[in-house]
């Protein structure tokens, strides 16, 4: 087994030194003390010097043993730098002392479990480290010897041992990361505390190049109109790509290990924690951390396009379904504020599209089936997703009285409801059993793809009876569910349960605004030279030339014929059945034109041409779209 040895010298120096052992200082006033410094960075008074000289005197060891109740290692921490003498004047630095803290804590919990598990490798990181932390601490004295140390330490070490303390310190890093996400929320809010802020306190943070920056630089510095500002934030489009890049080998279950930790972290220092739930918090960290030193931090078999496309989709819903309409709600509340006008419900400026199951340049492996496979499953998900909201909503609305007229026209349009009275609940219940009914057309036909039984853990009986999905129709485009939503929303606002619309309707709207019934469409990406070569098998069978040795001004005049003419100039079915004895791979050039033409448009988004030089070679799409039927410009 082969090591990076130059790799393990660097990292071994990379993990930033913390405070050294003094007399012990209760977390409270530590992050009282770090906070009053923080703020005193603005100030330039005489208080600086006192409160710096306060947060010295904490230790990173008195910390942890606070958190832990005095449960900490008997040996020393990983980390074991002396504090600079001149903390008192670094400002930055004791702004940094929650972070050093944190770091602190994750490091002595990291050392529990790899002291554990091998007390071998425990020896070898610390010993690792400290080289690294003496030389990081004079590089340039001529009579340093920590780097040979190291790398006589490098040579003696056995492979086994070598993968280990490379591994700690990889986790050591990442705790790092995670407890440094955590930190930056933490500046962000401490910096709008800060004297000479607390008239620009909004609900999005005070940063130059953010949205609310942007809106108060506009307003304050270039005098522009509000309404022109409000007006082209609420006409912009943002639309974010998802991709499964093929070096992305972390697997997603150790990142959201990382993240539980930056959110347990933040949980940590909620003022009002009883002492047993700091406990269980603590335990909480231990675990995750002895979880991720169990496992595999690296896939080891290259994932399949399908669950490549699994894991996108458990991004939307692991964190933007939860993050986008939050941000929206922060978004509306600052427009208020610094515009005087109120983002209307449906806003979407944020979108989000995928390539992931489209992008067939170079990748053998995403055929036109498997592009199929990928959108019906997002609509799947999607489906299962709303269906979870509404029930939570149907808990919600249980009003009986003061409708709207276009409310009470919607109740009565649906049949064959018990919700007599409370009508919100009677158009909520026929939406979800339409829910239901695209949950099962969507199963039947991943079923029909794939061969293979999809399991659905049935919601039909939760929260009232579902019974009757098999007679309603399927929900297909998001209109078809923004529009009920709507009129709810604005019957609630009508008639004074306004802070009702506010809640959970208002972020229903905005995920179907901005995720749809498709959670994200697919764009589809294929190189120029594959529609050269399919039209080029085209025109051979039927006589007419070959497409590939044509002039440009030869394939302009024939595409915008074909493009013109009524006629098709091939069956679709001889495409499927193949009788045009067409190459596999141009076959399946062709085919990813006909799967496109059989999905919703709202399921698709931008056709990418890679290697585009030629007006032909966008000409060959719009040719080949119209062919199977696809409405063209």
């Amino acid at each position: 087994m082969r090591f990076n040895i130059s790799l393990l010298l660097a990292v071994a120096a990379s993990l930033p030194p913390s405070a050294s052992a003094r007399p012990s200082t209760p977390l409270a006033s530590l992050a009282a003390a770090s906070k009053r410094a923080f703020i005193s960075k603005t100030k330039s008074d005489d208080s600086a010097p006192s409160t710096a000289a306060a947060i010295a005197a904490a230790t990173a060891k008195d910390v942890i043993q606070l958190l832990s109740g005095g449960d900490t290692l008997e040996s020393q921490p990983l980390s074991q730098a002396p504090v600079p003498p001149d903390l008192d004047r670094n400002l930055d630095a004791i702004a940094d002392a929650p972070l050093i803290a944190d770091i602190e804590l994750l490091s002595n919990m990291l050392a529990e479990v790899v002291k554990k598990e091998n007390p071998v490798v425990y020896d070898l990181y610390t010993r690792f480290r400290q080289h690294g932390m003496d030389r990081a601490a004079n590089p340039d004295d001529p009579e340093q010897i920590s780097f040979e140390e190291m790398k006589k330490l490098a040579v003696d070490i056995s492979p086994r041992d070598g993968l280990g303390v490379m591994k700690t310190f990889s986790i050591a890093l990442n705790l790092v990361n995670a407890a440094e996400v955590h930190h930056r929320m933490r500046l962000v809010r401490e910096n709008e505390k800060v004297e000479g802020m607390m008239e620009h306190i909004g609900p999005l943070p005070m940063v130059e190049d953010s949205i609310r920056g942007t809106m108060e630089l506009l307003l304050e510095e270039d005098g522009v109109d509000p309404e022109k500002i409000f007006e082209r934030l609420t006409t912009q489009k943002c639309e974010i790509v998802l991709t499964a890049h093929p070096t992305e080998v972390n697997r997603k279950t150790i990142l959201r290990k990382y993240r539980n930790i930056s959110e347990l972290l933040a949980y940590l220092e909620r003022p009002d924690l009883h002492p047993f739930e700091r406990a269980e918090s603590l335990n909480q960290l231990r675990g995750i951390i002895a979880a991720i030193w169990g496992s595999d931090e690296i896939r080891r078999v290259k994932p399949t396009v399908q669950k490549e496309a699994a894991g996108g989709n458990a991004v939307i819903e692991s964190v933007l379904w939860d993050a986008v309409p939050s941000y929206l709600r922060k978004l509306d509340a600052q427009c208020r504020v610094t515009l005087g006008r109120k983002l209307p419900v449906d806003t979407a400026p944020i979108k989000f599209a995928s390539w992931i199951g489209g992008d067939r340049d170079g990748n053998p492996n995403c055929t036109p089936e498997v592009t199929l496979e990928v959108v019906t499953h997002q609509r799947l998900r999607a489906a299962k997703l709303f269906l979870n909201e509404l029930n939570e909503l149907y808990s919600e609305l249980a009003m009986s009285s003061r409708f709207s007229k276009e409310l009470v026209e919607l109740a009565a349009s649906v049949e064959e409801s018990d919700d007599n009275i409370e009508r919100y609940r009677r158009v909520l219940g026929h939406l979800r059993k339409r829910l239901v009914r695209t949950v099962k057309d969507c199963e039947a036909k991943l079923h029909h793809i794939n061969d293979s039984a999809v399991q659905f853990t049935s919601l039909e009986h939760a929260f009232g009876a579902l019974a009757g999905w098999e007679d309603v129709e399927p929900i297909v485009k998001a209109q078809e569910l923004l529009a009920p939503l709507r009129i709810i929303y604005n019957s609630l606002v009508e008639t004074g349960f306004e802070l009702v619309a506010d809640g959970h309707v208002s972020d229903i709207i905005r995920r179907v605004a901005v995720f749809g019934m498709t959670l994200v469409p697919l764009d589809i990406r294929e190189e120029s030279t594959r529609h050269t070569l399919a039209l080029d098998a085209i025109t051979r069978h039927l006589g007419i030339g070959s497409y590939k040795e044509w002039d440009e001004a030869a394939r302009l005049s024939w595409l915008q014929s074909e493009i013109n003419s009524r006629r098709p100039l091939f069956r679709i079915r001889d495409i499927t059945a193949n009788t045009l004895g067409l190459d596999p791979d141009e076959r399946k050039t062709l085919m990813v034109s006909k799967v496109a033409s059989e999905l919703e448009p709202e399921s698709l988004g931008a056709y990418v041409i890679s290697q585009a030089n030629t007006s032909s070679d966008v000409l060959a799409v719009i040719f080949l779209q119209k062919q199977f039927g696809m409405a063209t410009v």
